[in-house]
């Protein structure tokens, strides 16, 4: 790259457990050798995507390399976090060659992209794309769908469809995530719904869990802060956002003998609270290596990732993370009653 050249960022947006971070992961893998800083933001007090990026062991992006801004929401804090961060970045004395951007999956992208109209970041970094992360068996249950008869009622407000349709109309490309889990006509269907509401030019691709290779998704050299205009969002003529509408919060549990056991409880706790998205670790019983949970509307999927370190409490944390008005007690009582 040329010393005079912007640093190329790419925004990775997508709503909850869509599989950004697994995208994220298979992107490091192929950084052949370039400084790629990672931005992770978390929705929450508890970053658990950012702790899972870095025991991932790519080798393009070390611990020093990702930064995570938990607690809040990059579109609502650019000033106060993104800002700083980047300027840090960019004061380094080798500064990256590729940031990506992982936001929260309740982040509006176009505030963030926004924010790279800031001159000291202007002059420095470009937006390379938006790539907009879709959870295709979500979209094809749903999730974030009204019915002509509900978005007809002057009350009507579902946010699910709002941030969802916000992150799609500022999208260079989009992830259609998880397609091994439909078969073709509802892969069809998606495909000519998605199609039918993104901006001319904008490109849909299928993946099985976020494996894409990076020459599809970096490198699109969009510059997407210089034509916001044509990016629409439906909170353009808002003063402020903010996230009101959802809420989130994290349980302690403790070291487990079936982790198995554990997944089928929860997955019944998710379905009955409606929560959308459970997500932690777990210790177990035997096991030197930490247990991941990960979970989305009805699946619900665990792993191992790494050994708990020395200095490590081995204390399982779940967060979850749903609509405004979630009954805490009782989801946190059930979940610990499925965790004794």
């Amino acid at each position: 790259m040329s010393r005079f050249a912007k640093i190329p960022a790419t925004v990775i947006t997508g709503f909850l457990g869509a599989g950004k971070t697994t995208l994220v992961r298979h992107l490091l893998s192929q950084a052949e050798g370039r400084r790629i800083a990672l931005i992770v933001n978390e929705f929450g007090d508890v970053g658990v995507d950012g702790d899972l990026l870095a025991s991932c062991g790519a080798g393009g992006c070390g611990e020093d390399d990702i930064i995570e801004l938990a607690n809040g929401c990059l579109c609502c804090t650019v000033a106060d976090e993104f800002l700083p961060t980047m300027e840090k970045l960019l004061a380094r004395a080798e500064p990256p060659q590729h940031i990506l951007i992982e936001t929260s999956g309740l982040a509006l992208p176009k505030p963030l992209v926004k924010a790279f109209d800031w001159p000291d970041i202007r002059s420095r970094v470009t937006v390379d794309g938006v790539v907009a992360v879709v959870d295709g068996p979500a979209l094809a249950a749903g999730r974030f769908t009204s019915s002509p008869e509900e978005k007809a009622r002057p009350d009507h407000d579902n946010p699910l469809e709002e941030v969802f349709e916000d992150q799609l109309a500022c999208a260079d490309l989009v992830l259609l995530n998880k397609s091994d889990l439909l078969d073709g006509p509802a892969l069809d269907a998606l495909d000519a719904r998605l199609k039918s509401g993104l901006r001319p030019g904008v490109k849909l691709v299928h993946s099985r869990h976020g494996a894409v290779d990076a020459r599809l998704l970096l490198g699109l050299g969009a510059a997407a802060e210089d034509d916001l205009a044509a990016r629409p969002s439906q909170h353009d003529d808002a003063g402020a956002h903010d996230h009101d509408d959802f809420e989130s919060f994290a349980v302690t549990v403790p070291e487990q003998s079936d982790p198995a056991r554990l997944a089928e409880a929860l997955r019944d706790i998710i379905s009955r609270h409606d929560i959308l998205r459970l997500k932690g670790f777990l210790p177990v019983r035997g096991k030197a290596m930490r247990h991941v949970v990960q979970a989305v509307g009805p699946r619900v999927q665990g792993y191992y990732d790494r050994p708990w370190k020395a200095a490590e409490p081995r204390a399982g944390q779940l967060v979850v993370i749903g609509l405004k008005g979630l009954d805490r007690a009782a989801i946190a009582a059930a979940i610990l009653r499925a965790a004794a």
